[in-house]
């Protein structure tokens, strides 16, 4: 039970009641490493455009990565009536999928305020108060709508900085007069008979000529949320919704480059300013393959057309769009540009969407070229400029998934760049690549095809080779074995996933796993084994929702009761049962989680030295919903070409993209 409140519904939709009252209860509080403790709590909405964030005093922040990374406004919108405002403590909190709900209520009038990101591309968010008159007499009223300017651009690393004015505007919408104005203020005069109710709208953001409708925009909410069901995990009928509207909630329609970026969010973005890495995009994508195809597709094609004609991809992108390459320069990158291609490939069969053109960078002044090709160069790079070392693995560069991979490794920083073998990056290409050569193939391209599945095969047994009698080894560096002593979670269920464990020793190994990595965690397995104390995003006392998944996903081949045991520690269920009064994983979280063992177990982590801390914005990572909802979809058997037979024993996932069930 969370010290927070309680899951409820409104409007048909799973919602969460905020009851905390957070100016009294000490559990309010807490502290974000690089600024002041705070007792604000926030919740980020969106469409696919806008971010609303929304928090426990009642206020709102509008995001929008449009351009670039740039608040609108933060921490304002009020509606008073009278001296009844919606900023009070007291007040009703409801949480919504894309809405927040605050009700306030005095002798004489109670008020409702609800602001919805309406669906689609909307820039601006919709408003709807209900005003109800509590007297047995006629009562006039002045019902004021507030909302301050106060814009800001978020700057690389040291955070927000001042903004220009967007044009924010409201407008109330409706009668005979309808009003907009720029000020952020509306005044509205209501005459309300005995225990009469008025509804009034408005909208504020950047306006434009469209107007959705509140009921319209919730009926097609409702519509579109994929619907679960689970005997094993019966918080699934509640969170896998509630992860499919945050996920896409995070999306933006991108102004420069085209498409929907799907960012990472938390404090990559919201504090740090970054868009990265490119890989995020595209994983969280990965399950809206099957939810919501065309948006699957259209990050696709953004972070695509993010890379250079060679097929490189940056690490990231800028507050302001440009490709940020100082800091990694990893080597898997390509590999899941590649994944999401297949799996969107197998899942639609639509082959005409790899013959249209995405461009490339501005910044390369490149010709557009079709999608398809844009993968081709993609895997030219990662075999011809990625390459492998001495002992045939694909190389590390200075990082593969784990940023942290080469400080953490024990091998000299220079010579593991040069030198260094990624296992982890040859055990997920052995996956990858074959699924890559299927759509070569359709596309018209054997050779590519051919290739690709070689190379897949051949890492296959090179990393069935890394076995050292309790699990694989994860990288190799002049004259060392990293992982040989103990075990990298990352590298091993991509072994499994790859083929490079028999049945036998997969089940040997996810069994080896829950008795030593996911002992005694109630959020999953720790990224290292044995536990050291190291707990910096790189360090072995972090639980990964990225890891985990794949984690579920091979226990849902050989051990599906396993599988489900580890999905269910994924949820924000059981996060709220292990750490009732922390905030993050309530709604939304970070990436990772520090394990029961760590100085702050349930929180997530920082490198406060360094001015970069997920603790400073630990709710919004989309890692926080979409590996759960892929890891759903695995233990169902939904994978890119495959003819496994579905294994969820009862359990069921619908959408209007796919149903999956008995």
């Amino acid at each position: 039970m969370s010290a927070f409140g309680a899951w409820t519904t409104a409007h048909g939709l799973p919602a969460f009641s905020y009851t905390m009252d957070q100016e009294r209860d000490p559990r309010a509080e807490w502290d974000p490493i690089l600024e002041p403790p705070t007792r604000r709590h926030a919740v980020h909405l969106g469409n696919r455009r806008i971010t609303l964030v929304a928090d426990n005093y009642g206020r709102s922040g509008l995001f929008d990565e449009h351009t670039a990374l740039r608040w609108l406004t933060r921490e304002t919108g009020v509606t008073r009536v009278g001296e009844l405002s919606t900023d009070i403590s007291g007040s009703e909190r409801i949480f919504g999928p894309t809405f927040v709900i605050v009700r306030v209520a005095d002798d004489r009038v109670s008020l409702e305020r609800t602001v919805l990101c309406p669906e689609g591309e909307a820039p601006w968010v919709l408003i709807r108060l209900r005003v109800r008159n509590l007297l047995g007499e006629p009562a006039r009223l002045t019902l004021t709508e507030e909302w301050a300017a106060r814009p800001a651009q978020v700057n690389l690393v040291s955070g927000a900085g001042p903004g220009e004015d967007p044009g924010l505007e409201l407008e109330l919408l409706g009668g005979a007069d309808p009003c907009r104005t720029g000020t952020g203020r509306l005044a509205v005069p209501l005459l309300l008979a005995a225990h009469d109710e008025r509804v009034v709208e408005l909208r504020y953001g950047l306006l434009d000529d469209t107007a959705p409708s509140f009921e319209g925009s919730l009926a097609a909410l409702r519509d579109r949320l994929p619907r679960a069901s689970a005997p094993r995990a019966p918080e699934a009928e509640r969170e896998i919704p509630w992860h499919a509207a945050l996920l896409t909630g995070g999306a933006c329609a991108d102004g420069v480059l085209g498409g929907h970026t799907l960012d990472q969010g938390s404090c990559y973005s919201f504090r740090h300013g970054f868009n990265g890495a490119a890989r995020d995009p595209l994983q969280h994508a990965l399950p809206l393959v099957h939810i919501e195809p065309d948006l699957a597709l259209s990050v696709l094609r953004n972070t695509c057309a993010w890379g250079s004609p060679d097929g490189d991809l940056p690490y990231a992108l800028g507050p302001d769009k440009q490709p940020w390459t100082d800091l990694f320069r990893p080597s898997d990158q390509n590999l899941w540009a590649l994944w999401l291609a297949a799996e969107y490939l197998s899942a639609t069969g639509e082959e005409a969407a790899f013959r249209e053109p995405v461009p490339y960078h501005p910044l390369h002044r490149a010709a557009p070229v079709p999608l398809g090709e844009h993968l081709r160069r993609q895997f030219r790079f990662f075999t011809d400029v990625v390459g492998r070392g001495e002992h045939g693995h694909v190389r590390m560069l200075n990082a593969d998934w784990n940023d942290m991979a080469i400080t953490e490794s024990g091998v000299d920083r220079e010579l593991m760049i040069a030198q260094g073998e990624s296992v982890l990056n040859s055990a997920m290409a052995a996956w990858v690549l074959p699924r890559y050569a299927v759509l070569a193939e359709r596309l018209g391209d054997p050779v590519t095809g051919r290739e690709a599945r070689e190379l897949g095969e051949e890492l296959r047994g090179l990393v069935a080779g890394e076995w050292n009698g309790r699990w694989f080894r994860r990288a190799h560096g002049p004259g060392a074995v990293v992982g040989d002593s103990d075990m990298w979670l990352e590298v091993q269920p991509w072994a499994i996933l790859c083929g490079a464990a028999p049945p036998g020793r997969a089940v040997e190994l996810l069994r080896r796993i829950e008795a030593t990595a996911a002992a005694g965690s109630p959020l999953g397995a720790r990224l290292r084994w044995p536990v050291r104390d190291r707990y910096g995003p790189g360090g072995v006392g972090t639980i990964w929702y990225a890891i985990n998944m794949t984690l579920v996903w091979a226990a849902a081949r050989h051990v599906p009761e396993l599988g489900w045991q580890w999905w269910r520690r994924m949820s924000l269920t059981a996060h709220a049962n292990a750490y009732p009064d922390v905030w993050e994983g309530t709604l939304s979280g970070p990436d990772a989680y520090l394990a029961p063992e760590t100085h702050r177990p349930g929180r997530t982590w920082d490198l406060a030295d360094l001015g970069i801390a997920m603790q400073a914005y630990p709710v919004a990572n989309l890692h926080s919903h979409a590996q759960p909802l892929l890891a759903y979809l695995r233990l169902l058997g939904v994978e890119p070409f495959s003819t496994r037979p579905p294994t969820g024993d009862g359990a069921r996932f619908a959408s209007r993209a796919l149903t999956v069930g008995p």
